[in-house]
């Protein structure tokens, strides 16, 4: 059970500052322990489907531009072991790397047809951004027009350089990286920046047609500077242990750190030859051929004044720490989380002690550890973020009390493990958050915080539901809300009636539980009525009918009812998950109810089936070269059906590198193992039955992979 929280919890937490830090240019944690908090989950529940995302979705009432070639995030590294460990086993020894500085800024695609500037957009969630182009065409270094006539898509990073920074915006923002993601995604010119005092620096170029032949990166980005658009600085390396040479390199770059340009958080490595890469592949998240080394921390030391309490929109309630005004790598930080009273007791901290922040990062660092009870000294020449003094005084020690009541409602909090939760539905801070990601998973233009803050104060909504109530009368009545503005909210909602189930289970936000896990829900209950049956069914206990057969295999006894068991035979979803699924509905069954008044809910489409693997059955394990869900829809489109844990009905295991358990429990039984690459052959054969029975000529896979990089 604790285990479950925790798991609950890191999801909720990685969505919640993922889209701090891409949406709002607001970040309240590290670098360093945002990544820490991502292992966690990858090593408790690898299939969870927040690891499986690249960023938020753009917010509600931009324009949204769908990624013609994804923007992936990068696998990351802070020491010299990870570049070894990269060199001689991520990438099965290539000698060729080529590397540019990790800049610290805002990513940015630009799409180029006929050579003339079409579009320009954000990363956002990697598959869709945000449309920022008149504000991209103010920035000086990008060319409206390329050398060559040519249809590419040029990503990079904007960037401010210092000096600018330093004599115009030292006093409006606490540093570069925030104020570039402002100038871009401004809509009036109201921004704290101005867009013609940012950079472009390009890292790469895909082409739609017209690609020049070459065999290298550093080939492409030499093709870039004639194109007109300069990349960021590169170096190759070529060596039989370039490994050796790029730690070199890792070191020169953290000695004229604080001389360059621009901000950098670190060092960007790849594999310089292209063919290499394509045979290497990607992760869902990254691809294999990459490596995002990150500069070791900074530190420095402040005050612990006080620690307020807020609650979030899945009910974790979580310490917030406000301390002395403190500038660690050109950020003054004033706030960071304390996350949860489990880190609050590992701390061992007190208000009025003195405390050591870390900044492994490129945003607001994490307490490290508490330094004892500070002095009146250690407040002395403090000065804010604008540039105004620090004037409070040292505070009383005392120790930091969990509250016993949501700071919300005022119900009563429930402990597990280390975490505080409210589990009041009703509770305003987990109502504003969940009609918010009600509306940006629904894609609901012209509903931001604001305006739900607006709603909740006048009393015009109390749940999601409300938002299907609301008149046009009762949204002009809002301060700063016009006539148009109120009928495009309305026109948004009014498009929302209608649904598949699995967007509907979606948007409910229940913990731990995206899209594709929605989805594979939705397909096994069909229909709200059969969402309800299962419902019921799921909450059986010992003795109670629904709880099915008291025995499985190997006649050992159930430990779950039957239709927790039926839920997870779907691949991805295991005991936990089913358990989060069930627990979440129950939890909202009436704002479901009331939801349901004002909504058409449809079942998911049918997916189409070729018939070539009907009435067979497949697991899928390991890291594979495409996302899960694409391997699923490749079985399921041939007639298969994909279940989530290994049995002696199994027909088939798909299985990427590190397989692990059930790898070994599908070579005990017998069962035919397929890599990827045998899937799409037995795919490509329409004719060959004995291949599909038995690709292989045995039942396992050979898991060498050394031909790799000779293909």
């Amino acid at each position: 059970m604790a285990e479950e929280s925790r798991i609950e919890e890191l999801s909720a937490a990685i969505r919640y500052h993922r889209e701090l830090y891409y949406n709002h240019s607001a970040p309240e944690i590290s670098d360093a322990e945002f990544d820490r908090m991502w292992d966690e989950l990858t090593n408790l529940d690898p299939d969870n489907s927040i690891l499986h995302e690249v960023g938020p979705e753009p917010l509600p009432g931009t324009v949204k531009v769908e990624h013609q070639f994804p923007m992936r995030s990068l696998d990351k590294g802070t020491n010299d072991e990870d570049i070894i460990h990269f060199v001689t086993q991520s990438t099965f020894g290539a000698n060729r790397f080529l590397a540019q500085p990790k800049l610290d800024g805002s990513a940015l695609s630009l799409e180029y047809v006929a050579g003339n500037l079409h579009r320009a957009a954000t990363r956002g969630s990697g598959e869709r951004g945000e449309d920022v182009t008149l504000n991209a065409k103010q920035v000086a270094n990008i060319p409206q027009r390329l050398n060559f006539p040519v249809n590419c898509h040029v990503r990079g990073e904007v960037v401010m350089p210092l000096a600018v920074f330093e004599n115009k915006y030292r006093d409006v923002s606490p540093n570069p990286r925030n104020l570039c993601s402002g100038a871009l995604r401004q809509k009036h010119g109201d921004g704290k920046a101005d867009a013609a005092d940012l950079v472009f620096c390009a890292y790469d170029v895909k082409f739609v047609d017209g690609a020049p032949p070459v065999n290298f990166d550093s080939e492409l980005l030499a093709w870039l500077q004639s194109a007109g658009i300069e990349p960021a600085p590169w170096e190759v390396f070529d060596s039989d242990s370039p490994q050796h040479e790029m730690i070199d390199h890792t070191r020169k770059w953290v000695d004229k750190r604080s001389n360059y340009q621009f901000e950098i958080d670190g060092v960007v490595f790849k594999i310089d030859n292209l063919q290499q890469r394509e045979n290497l592949g990607m992760t869902a998240h990254h691809p294999r051929w990459a490596l995002a080394w990150k500069f070791p921390p900074e530190e420095a030391t402040s005050v612990l004044l006080s620690v307020d309490w807020q609650t979030g929109r899945t009910g974790n309630v979580t310490p917030v720490a406000r301390i002395a005004p403190q500038s660690v790598g050109g950020v003054t930080v004033e706030n960071t989380t304390l996350h949860n009273p489990g880190e609050v007791s590992r701390l061992g901290i007190k208000i009025g002690d003195k405390i050591l922040i870390v900044r492994r990062g490129d945003v607001i660092p994490k307490i490290e550890q508490g330094l004892g009870r500070a002095k009146p000294a250690d407040l002395e020449n403090r000065k804010h973020a604008d540039g105004t003094s620090f004037t409070l005084e040292l505070p009383e020690s005392s120790e930091i009390i969990a509250p016993r009541v949501c700071p919300s409602c005022d119900s009563e909090l429930v402990t597990e493990g280390a975490f505080l939760k409210c589990y009041n539905i009703l509770c305003e801070a987990r109502t504003s958050r969940s009609i918010l990601y009600w509306c940006r998973a629904l894609e609901i233009d012209g509903i931001g915080e604001k305006l739900v803050e607006q709603l909740l104060d006048a009393n015009l909504v109390t749940s999601i539901s409300g938002l299907y109530e609301l008149k046009l009368e009762e949204l002009t009545s809002l301060e700063r809300v016009g006539n148009k503005s109120a009928e495009n909210v309305l026109a948004e909602l009014d498009r929302t009636k209608v649904m598949t189930l699995g967007k509907f289970i979606h948007a409910l936000g229940l913990p731990g539980i995206g899209p594709e896990l929605a989805t594979l829900v939705s397909s096994h209950v069909k229909t709200l009525d059969g969402m309800f049956d299962w419902l019921r069914r799921a909450n059986a206990i010992d003795g109670e009918q629904d709880l099915g057969s008291k025995f499985g295999e190997n006649n050992k006894p159930h430990k779950i009812n039957s239709a927790i068991r039926e839920l997870c035979q779907h691949d991805g979803i295991g005991e936990k998950v089913a358990i989060q699924v069930r627990d979440g509905l129950e939890l909202r069954r009436d704002l479901i109810l009331k939801l349901s008044e004002h909504l058409v809910l449809n079942e998911e489409p049918a997916v189409a089936s070729d018939g070539k693997f009907d009435g067979m059955s497949f697991c899928i394990t390991g890291t594979l070269s495409q996302p899960r869900k694409a391997i699923q829809l490749m079985v399921k489109s041939a007639g298969g059906k994909v279940v989530g844990s290994i049995s002696a009905k199994l027909d088939v295991l798909i299985a990427g590198e590190n397989a692990g358990s059930k790898l070994a429990k599908a070579e005990a039984l017998g069962i035919t193992v397929w890599s990827e690459m045998q899937l799409t052959q037995a795919l490509d054969n329409t004719s060959d039955s004995d291949f599909v029975s038995n690709p292989s000529g045995g039942t396992n896979q050979d898991n060498s992979q050394k031909s790799l990089l000779d293909f």
